[in-house]
């Protein structure tokens, strides 16, 4: 069992996110003060934070001693305990001893990819990604008005229940009489919190689940209240995820067009048809290509299509096939996700995490995938992580031209406000805060995520939000 002593600290979190990139399972013993984990080998470390803000490791007999330069106490902590666990594991992190979900933050404080590299040992290709990413969130957060506000409407249902998610509330396939109901209690809430809106709207996204689940009717009738209830006279941009093209129609891609929709989202996850069977996702890779095309001979021109790096049911070659088939395509925008256990999915953690190293060369083949997109012409434009991904990899938007999704950016940078509706949405504000450090204090208001309770709550959901922004 793999021990940890924390003397002259208290930063528990930090430790077990830095034995998370090698082992699963890190648990705090506060009363030992202590973190431990089974998984890990026998091996006791010593995690010492000095009086002057220096931080040193012993393990196995062995100092790993103060590096330069001395960073602020959290940091200084992993970044010691990442070089003892680098040479227990015998194998470096592509991240090196960042273990945040928005490394571009990072990114952002520093000069160049060699800090990145020489502070934090993250490895040169991510931290030139890091860099030139964290310049491109800049510029687009930069043509988002700072007191705008940015408009999220969350569709929690899907048609099936991918086997690799647990986002969506509902698979609809069981609840079918529940969607006309909560599309009517979406409108009712937008159209009580609406009137109360004093400040100009920059982005618009609807999201899901899948929003095109809904019927033609409810669609468009969803679609009407937005744009009659919510001033959209200054939004820069409005997106609808209509990622499952089984649930796409041409009236669908008819209303988005009338209303003057300027991105949609089309998501294969994977162009190969017997994946996506195993996925339990009911569409094909022609399905995909026909929808795409439909969308593109509409006007569309922003059309965002996502990939999943690492399904189970796939080796790398497979994944950078896909990536070549969304490349001829020529979509504005390409996602790329790394795959990452969610609580409730139903693929297991030892799947998802393949600690045994049997899906050799996810690494390698995401590298190619951004070497293509590169060759593109895409260049990435936001970036973030997320806790139980396989080698503690990435997700990274890529964009052709000045196409970059400015929600995207909004909504991960936390610099910018979001007003959410639905069930499970997150609504934020973020604040200023005095002295020259940029960062801002985020404060969240939830809404309930079951759909039924929703549905029974709208009005006290809509009352909340409008406390919380002062409405």
């Amino acid at each position: 069992m793999l021990k940890v002593h924390l003397e002259g600290h208290d930063k528990y979190y930090g430790i077990t996110d830095v034995i998370r990139l090698w082992y699963d399972g890190a648990a705090e013993d506060k009363e030992a003060q202590m973190v431990v984990c089974p998984a890990g080998p026998d091996v006791e470390i010593y995690s010492i934070l000095n009086p002057d803000g220096t931080s040193i490791c012993k393990a196995g007999g062995k100092v790993y001693e103060p590096q330069k330069p001395i960073l602020e106490p959290g940091r200084e902590i992993k970044r010691s305990l990442y070089l003892a666990m680098r040479d227990i594991a015998g194998r470096d992190a592509a991240w090196g001893c960042l273990t945040g979900i928005r490394p571009t933050l990072v990114a952002m404080e520093e000069q160049s990819a060699e800090d990145l590299i020489n502070k934090y040992y993250v490895r040169p290709d991510k931290a030139r990604l890091a860099m030139e990413t964290a310049a491109e969130e800049q510029r687009l957060l930069d043509l988002i008005d700072e007191d705008s506000l940015g408009i999220y409407v969350g569709i929690p249902f899907c048609p099936s229940r991918c086997s690799y998610c647990s986002f969506i509330s509902e698979d609809i396939t069981k609840h079918m009489d529940r969607l006309t109901n909560y599309e009517a209690a979406l409108e009712k809430e937008i159209g009580l919190v609406a009137p109360r809106i004093n400040r100009r709207i920059s982005t618009l996204y609807m999201g899901g689940g899948t929003p095109t689940v809904l019927s033609d009717r409810d669609f468009a009738s969803l679609i009407d209240c937005i744009f009659a209830k919510i001033d959209l006279t200054y939004c820069k941009e409005i997106t609808i995820e209509a990622g499952r093209p089984d649930t796409l129609t041409e009236y669908k891609l008819g209303v988005m067009r009338e209303h003057g929709i300027n991105r949609i989202c089309i998501n294969p996850q994977t162009m190969n048809s017997a994946t996506l069977a195993k996925l339990n996702r009911r569409h094909t890779a022609d399905d995909i290509r026909y929808w795409y095309g439909k969308a593109s001979s509409m006007g569309f021109d922003v059309i965002n299509m996502d990939l999943i790096a690492g399904l189970p049911h796939e080796m790398p070659e497979d994944f950078i096939s896909s990536v070549r088939s969304l490349i001829e395509l020529d979509p504005a925008n390409i996602t790329i996700h790394t795959l990452y256990k969610k609580r409730r999915a139903s693929l297991t953690k030892e799947v998802v995490m393949d600690r045994t190293d049997k899906r050799i060369g996810l690494d390698p083949a995401l590298q190619e995938a951004y070497e293509l997109l590169y060759e593109a012409g895409y260049h990435p434009y936001y970036m973030y992580r997320q806790k139980d991904t396989e080698k503690g990899l990435e997700n990274t938007g890529f964009a052709k031209g000045d196409t970059g999704c400015l929600y995207n950016v909004a909504m991960m940078t936390d610099y910018r406000d979001v007003l959410s509706f639905g069930a499970g949405s997150s609504s934020k504000r973020c604040f200023k805060q005095d002295g020259p450090d940029s960062k801002r204090r985020v404060e969240r208001c939830s809404t309930i995520k079951d759909a039924l309770g929703y549905i029974a709550r709208y009005g006290e959901m809509a009352d909340k939000k409008s406390v919380f922004f002062g409405f």
